[in-house]
């Protein structure tokens, strides 16, 4: 379930990433709407209707983006509460003291 989750979460990223740069910027976000003579898309839309199709689209997206990274977040704080309790409450492992002292390194040829 969380590999599904995972997957669908990466695809809306991507798919957020490449609304955003269509969107139209001061600079002309990748030629769409740019000084063209108003008509996005080829001619398929206006300029308004293209911005708006993609606002909405962005805010789609944007929100199951949220909603997916919600979920994940749950399930993994569950995984997590389920596997083991805190750090803090294992014994600390030391390391096994040794009575005798450590033996001297040998001298190095020069």
């Amino acid at each position: 379930m969380q590999n599904v989750i995972l997957v669908i979460h990466l695809l809306l990223a991507i798919g957020l990433v490449g609304v955003v740069l269509l969107q139209r910027s001061e600079g002309g976000g990748l030629g769409i709407g740019g000084s063209g003579g108003g008509g996005g898309m080829g001619g398929f839309m206006t300029g308004r209707a293209t911005a708006d199709l993609l606002t909405r689209t962005t805010a789609i997206l944007a929100t199951a983006f949220m909603i997916t990274s919600l979920v994940l977040a749950i399930i993994a704080a569950h995984d997590r509460k389920a596997a083991t309790g805190s750090i803090l409450d294992q014994p600390v492992q030391t390391a096994p003291e040794s009575t005798e002292p450590a033996a001297p390194a040998a001298p190095i040829a020069k």
